[in-house]
């Protein structure tokens, strides 16, 4: 689930963030169109008035000032769209001689236009904040000039732009709106489409992760008819192949150990009878003959029963007779009844003992002392040639350590990761199955401990088996 949320995540992050970007991009776009559309036709409208405006009013420029003043009162007084904007005649001195707005008449107007008007002599626009009150405004201002040429005033139309930027945010938010309409339509229906895919890609993740966990044969419902059920097949034709062909391995093994064991048994039986009757077979070389087959058979004995054990934990008939034992004793006698044995081949098994109280502990006595002949028959047959081996047990918290150390050339670093690997041999000349150490870490694990093979700093091999106390 947590990749399914990851997926989630990175969708999110990848195409929400595009269509949030575009939606702004949009939004943006679209509000400074629709604010520099109104803006221009506003702009358009005033200009056009005032041109018109100032033609109809030339012919009072010619008057005397009073004249004008009182043709400038009369043409505001009776301005007939006083409730859009506002009519403004301004002097040179950029006083206010007469209003729509009565009230304005001797005030004063600061704004660029009306000096632009006057020096350029055309028309000329602004649109801003009003220096006075802070509103908004668009005003647009066009020169009264005299006969001889002579600027004398300026003829200026003042409206507010606060119901056209009104209009202008309703419209920017009304796009907005749409905008994460549409963003949560993307949302609602990205979800539902990632959904149709994750929860099936999920369930097929938890179906492949059982198989990997030996869980072969199982099989994946398939619900749709798309690349994911084609998926589905693929992995439920693997399942299929992988469990006939464990099925085959397992019947394989079990049939030749069963063929095995058979010759072997008669093998050793005979072989020791033979050596048994001493007077009987007086030449040195038989004898060493016998010797010979009698180790050898004991070997393929042990291969066998790795193989057969091996079988049971496959077909799982592999089980434990868990009681309180005293696993001290145990590990002590197998030490002891296995160093005899390598004294022969020259190598020097020590017990290395200690005062730890180590209480018993709920375990397969049996199958433990297979883990330890086991571990010991591998330090001998790999690190031998370091002519000794140390064992100890020791109690470290909660759980009871064992080490086995052999002085041997160790294990090369690659190949420490897999050497619990079944079938697994390495680089070792060894004899072996290669199963040895998969059925004692089974065994291990099948008690909550674990089994760790490390090289020890000075050289050698170093088993470390833990158990828990309870």
């Amino acid at each position: 689930m947590k990749k399914n949320k990851g997926l989630q995540r990175r969708w999110l992050r990848n195409t929400l963030s595009i269509v949030l970007a575009l939606v702004l991009l949009c939004v943006t776009a679209l509000s400074v169109t629709v604010a520099a559309y109104y803006y221009s036709n506003m702009k358009a409208g005033m200009v056009s008035k005032a041109r018109t405006s100032t033609k109809f009013f030339e012919t009072y420029v010619g008057q005397s000032y009073n004249e004008y003043f009182r043709s400038c009162a009369k043409f505001t007084k009776n301005f007939d769209a006083k409730d859009v904007m506002e009519l403004q005649f301004i002097d040179m001195n950029h006083r206010i001689v007469a209003s729509s707005y009565m009230n304005l008449a001797s005030a004063v107007a600061v704004t660029s236009d009306i000096s632009q008007a006057i020096e350029t002599k055309t028309i000329s626009t602004f649109t801003g904040e009003n220096p006075d009150t802070g509103e908004r405004i668009m005003a647009v201002s066009s020169p009264l000039i005299y006969s001889n040429g002579e600027v004398i005033g300026v003829l200026r139309y003042v409206t507010s732009l606060q119901k056209v930027d009104r209009q202008i945010v309703i419209f920017s938010l009304t796009v907005a709106f749409v905008g994460l309409l549409l963003l949560l339509i993307v949302y609602i229906s990205g979800r539902y489409y990632l959904k149709s895919i994750l929860v099936p890609v999920s369930e097929i993740t938890e179906t492949a992760k059982r198989i990997s966990a030996g869980g072969y044969g199982v099989q994946i419902q398939r619900k749709f008819d798309d690349e994911i059920g084609e998926l589905a097949d693929t992995i439920n034709d693997m399942s299929n192949k992988i469990s006939q062909s464990e099925k085959m391995q397992s019947e394989f093994m079990s049939s030749v150990s069963h063929e095995l064991r058979t010759p072997l048994t008669a093998i050793s039986g005979w072989s020791e009878t033979l050596l048994s009757v001493g007077g009987s077979v007086d030449s040195a070389e038989a004898k060493r003959g016998l010797n010979i087959i009698v180790r050898e058979a004991r070997r393929l004995t042990g291969m066998v029963e790795e193989l057969l054990e091996f079988s049971r934990m496959q077909d799982g008939r592999f089980t434990l007779n868990v009681a309180l034992s005293d696993i001290r004793a145990e590990f002590e006698d197998t030490v002891f009844m296995y160093g005899s044995r390598l004294e022969q081949e020259n190598i020097s098994l020590q017990y290395l003992d200690n005062d730890d109280d180590i209480p018993e502990i709920p375990c397969d006595t049996a199958r433990m002392r297979q883990v330890f002949l086991n571990i010991l028959d591998n330090a001998a047959k790999h690190g031998g040639e370091g002519g000794k081996i140390t064992a100890e047990m020791c109690l470290e918290g909660d759980m009871v350590v064992v080490r086995i150390r052999d002085f041997g050339p160790g294990i090369p670093e690659e190949e420490l990761p897999l050497v619990k690997k079944r079938f697994y041999k390495g680089s070792s000349k060894a004899r072996g199955s290669g199963i040895g150490l998969a059925v004692c870490e089974e065994i291990v694990s099948m008690h909550n401990g674990s089994l760790e093979l490390t090289n020890a700093e000075d050289g050698g091999t170093l088993v470390t088996i833990c158990l828990p106390k309870g």
